[in-house]
């Protein structure tokens, strides 16, 4: 009899279904997508309950389309996006209001209230505080949801990222749980003490009781047949939240080693081991994962605006027809047309944390035309990326030979080598692109002995991009990038 592993990546834009055999090969994928509920405010926001009806949907869907028997299915994952913040109604099920999107900046005026404090939030959390992390979206919520603070009162009140609202109508036993990755991007988890800190917690108005129980990735989480679907339930045992699913899907599992998912937005992620470190810069600290029973930890730097830009300039701006399109433009373009496009739509993450940062197009010319307009907005990727491994490099202490990435966005060829020539770094593309859901799901087939953790990466291989671009012209690009940067910041 055949095992399969079932994992669902839960993204920004929409819900997967994917289904890995014993060798841990990707069989098939199928998926829905969820609206973006975007308000004249430009807060971000998306319906849970849709979430749930997709994901019950992916699931039988990617089955039924395998044309698998159900009952081989051994192990399910869940990787999810990271920081999106959920509340629920513990009794029914229920949530009680949109989710706010990790992009969301509504909460920003909480943040603002606690900037006195951000020295020791950083100190806790490992992050530069900020309305990105869930922490102040559910201090929000507490202050704007009347619900929210009559289900506290009564106990009754479930905060979670979205692997918490999955984990609680997929398994059996209703478990309000979360992992040690998804746990430590809070800003109310001491990552040091590996637990819930109630300082934190009081000081941005969230209930302890309403967090979730902490657990290591691998553990069984509980016991789930899908919303009815399956005959007999099968075990969730690896949740881990996208980037470090990603992580873990790219085999970055030893110090040093560091990854780049190309998503909705980008999150970069070093290894840096079982210790935790600090930056020096504005790298954050968080959990990789927390596996056989130990954690490890990584730096890591995030960003608002890579893939979506892709999406804007084709939805909203009508400038192409598709991400493609983009490239074709990119490689026709000038090459010494100076545009650049810094994409701060609601705000910089990573390394500027400035909230209020505006997106601009700047250095235009009489040159500047469709095609190196789509240049700018490709090449403000690679520059957001190699923001963050430069701060690496420095804060670790250590050389960046390469850097796996991953995400739509790497089928650009012009991307992935420009990218490798403002990192200065050999650019590894896999042969997969679902290495969110697939690092869940080799967690999952790990902890449940469907694969051996030494050998369940031998199928992958990686086409490499080396850096050729003579070091004068890198540095005066990226110096440009820099000096476009400064012209979006509202601070210094």
């Amino acid at each position: 009899m055949s095992r399969y592993v079932l994992a669902v990546d839960q993204s920004t834009q929409g819900t997967k279904g994917l289904l890995f055999d014993e060798d841990g090969v990707l069989v098939c994928r199928a998926d829905r997508p969820h609206r973006q509920i975007i308000s004249e405010l430009g807060w971000v926001s998306h319906d849970p309950e849709e979430i749930r009806e997709n994901t019950l949907a992916v699931c039988r869907d990617t089955v039924e389309k395998a044309g698998i028997d159900k009952n081989d299915i051994a192990a399910f994952g869940i990787s999810n996006q990271r920081e999106t913040t959920v509340a629920w109604d513990r009794e029914t099920g229920r949530s009680i209001c949109h989710a706010i999107v990790w992009q969301c900046a509504r909460a920003e005026k909480v943040c603002e209230r606690l900037s006195g404090m951000a020295g020791e939030v950083r100190k806790i959390s490992g992050m530069n505080l900020s309305p990105y992390f869930p922490a102040s979206k559910m201090g929000w919520i507490m202050e704007n949801v009347p619900e929210a603070r009559e289900l506290a009162g009564q106990g009754r009140l479930c905060f979670g990222t979205v692997d918490s609202w999955l984990l609680s109508f997929l398994t059996r036993e209703k478990v309000h749980a979360t992992d040690y990755s998804n746990a430590s991007r809070t800003q109310l988890f001491d990552i040091t003490k590996l637990r819930w800190d109630e300082g934190l917690c009081r000081a941005f108005g969230v209930p302890v009781d309403a967090l979730p129980e902490v657990r290591m990735s691998d553990s069984v989480f509980g016991m789930t047949d899908l919303g009815g679907y399956l005959d007999e339930p099968i075990p969730v045992c690896g949740v881990l939240g996208d980037s470090h699913g990603a992580l873990f899907g790219q085999d970055c599992r030893k110090p040093g080693q560091v990854k780049a998912t190309y998503g909705t937005g980008s999150s970069v992620m070093m290894n840096i081991g079982a210790q935790p470190r600090f930056s020096e810069g504005r790298l954050v600290t968080s959990l990789a994962w927390g596996m056989n029973g130990r954690v490890e930890y990584v730096f890591e730097g995030n960003l608002n605006y890579t893939g979506a830009v892709m999406t804007w300039l084709r939805k909203d701006v009508g400038l192409i027809q598709t991400d493609a399109e983009a490239t074709e433009l990119a490689l026709a373009a000038n090459p010494n047309d100076r545009a650049y496009f810094v994409p701060a739509f609601s705000g910089l993450g990573a390394p500027y944390w400035d909230s209020r940062a505006s997106g601009l197009l700047t250095g235009v010319s009489r040159t500047t035309g469709r095609a190196e307009i789509a240049k700018a907005c490709l090449e403000c990727i690679a520059y957001q990326i190699t923001d963050l491994t430069e701060l690496m490099r420095h804060d670790a202490g250590v050389e960046l030979g390469s850097l796996r990435v991953d995400g739509g966005p790497t089928a650009s060829s012009y991307l992935m080598q420009f990218q490798a020539d403002m990192a200065r770094a050999s650019v590894e593309v896999p042969n997969l692109q679902e290495l969110s859901g697939m690092g869940a799901a080799y967690a999952a087939g790990i902890s449940a002995g469907i694969y051996d953790p030494d050998r369940v990466y031998e199928h992958v291989k990686r086409r490499a991009y080396a850096p050729a671009m003579p070091e004068e012209r890198r540095a005066g690009l990226y110096g440009g990038w820099k000096a476009a940067v400064r012209q979006a910041l509202t601070h210094d």
